[in-house]
């Protein structure tokens, strides 16, 4: 890969970035993410191990600027062609109590801030499908007619996109709203290229493939239980691993998917990372293997995954300011246990070579917080045809971060990002029913 490679692909910006979904999702489709903001040191040292090679700047957003953003990269006085991101959206949840008088509701105005100030061609703001009910809707209105009134046009015909029709196997609903500057031509939405008989029974197009199943997404992973260091390490080397399926062989980065104009990552395949096993207790484990796939375990609340079908929503749990309460993985289809943050990284598109907190807190929280990067893809690909760009393959391998960067805690963390480390409130450790369970 050279340099000039490098400028020949169009510019983009990730807001609340977090370890990467998005930032992954655009590169896929054929963007240069060269600066990308996460207030969470933790978060923003996984990203930086997965993307070394572009900038992360450990700020909130609410006290950057257009300018330091410009500054701080390598975009410097360059155009931007695309600013996108997820303003947190607890507020907006249709799980927890949606209150719109949330702080976190308000960030979507530092990201039109931000937008304003970066002046890029495009913008892609992804959220909750509830911001678009109830009062909330008042507050997405508002930040449309500023847009509107300050150089821009947003697709008023705004969209929920399901992952599921987009290659992923799982069951993922996200709002995404597509804006551009006036004088051009607004970006399409992306049509389905894949589809599930469960959950498209509206619309359901019978000439498209169906969706990857839990069993596409995970056969192939060796059995973490033949492995006693993962009860201790969340990697080690397992040699040879089952046939995959395309889905799979794809996210082993043995075989392409369609029109992925990613950077490649140097990484041994032989490794399985991102798999520390958890200890069930042995009350659990007979619930486990006692409960059907598909089917809810009564006691944990957990979902047993449906080999045959696809994931259900994966959540993030709360974040340490909250209660750091984990986030209910499902059962594994076969084996009686939780998923691992592998499987579950799996079941969210990320490939393989992509590494996650080796706690499994913060690693399921970071895939919980993340758009599927193939559901980002979809949508950045609108992008790329909106702007007129044929994307090209870069060629060349990029080298993955220091593996340091995955084990700080959030004082290492803070430390080596010189921000304060009370930024993310610490984590309260609390024991809870659903958290015995686990364990």
């Amino acid at each position: 890969m050279t340099q000039n490679k490098l400028k020949d692909r169009p510019i983009a910006v990730d807001l609340f970035a977090g370890a990467g979904g998005m930032t992954l999702g655009f590169e896929k489709a054929g963007f240069d993410v060269l600066a990308s903001v996460e207030i969470d040191p933790i978060h923003c040292a996984t990203h930086e191990f997965n993307f070394p090679f572009w900038s992360i700047l450990c700020q909130s957003i609410t006290d950057i600027s257009g300018r330091e953003i410009r500054d701080k990269s390598t975009i410097g006085n360059r155009p931007i062609d695309v600013v996108f991101g997820g303003p947190p959206c607890q507020g907006f949840s249709f799980i927890g109590k949606r209150f719109i008088d949330d702080p976190r509701n308000f960030l979507i105005f530092h990201f039109m801030r931000l937008v304003l100030e970066l002046k890029p061609k495009y913008f892609v703001m992804e959220n909750v499908a509830g911001l678009v009910t109830g009062n909330h809707r008042e507050l997405l209105d508002k930040a449309i007619q500023e847009f509107n009134h300050n150089g821009y046009r947003v697709a008023s015909q705004y969209q929920v996109l399901n992952a599921v029709n987009y290659g992923v196997p799982q069951d993922r609903k996200r709002l995404f709203i597509l804006g551009s500057q006036a004088d051009l031509n607004l970006p399409d939405y992306p049509c389905p290229i894949t589809r599930h008989p469960q959950l498209n029974s509206k619309n359901n197009n019978d000439n498209l493939p169906l969706s990857p199943t839990v069993l596409d997404a995970i056969k192939d992973l060796p059995n973490i239980e033949k492995f006693p260091q993962l009860l201790q390490e969340d990697c080690c080397f397992v040699g040879e691993y089952s046939k995959p399926s395309s889905y799979g062989l794809a996210l082993r980065g043995l075989g392409n998917l369609e029109d992925d104009y990613s950077y490649e990552r140097e990484y041994d395949p032989r490794i399985l990372t991102a798999s520390l096993r958890t200890k069930h207790r042995p009350g659990s484990v007979e619930r486990f293997a006692a409960t059907l796939p598909g089917k809810i375990e009564p006691i944990s609340r957990f979902l047993r995954l449906d080999p045959q079908g696809v994931c259900n929503t994966i959540r993030a749990g709360t974040a340490s300011n909250r209660g750091a309460f984990t986030s209910p993985r499902p059962i594994h289809p076969s084996a009686p246990r939780c998923i691992t943050v592998r499987e579950a990284a799996r079941l969210h598109s990320y490939p393989d070579w992509f590494r996650f907190h080796t706690t499994k807190w913060h690693g399921c929280r970071q895939i919980g917080n993340s758009v599927p990067p193939l559901l980002a893809k979809a949508v950045a690909a609108e992008i790329i045809r909106a702007l007129g760009v044929s994307p090209c393959k870069p060629t060349g391998r990029q080298k993955l971060g220091d593996d340091q960067l995955l084990k700080f805690n959030m004082s290492q963390a803070a430390q080596y990002y010189d921000v304060d480390p009370r930024v993310i409130e610490p984590r309260k450790r609390v024991s809870t029913k659903q958290g015995k369970d686990s364990l």
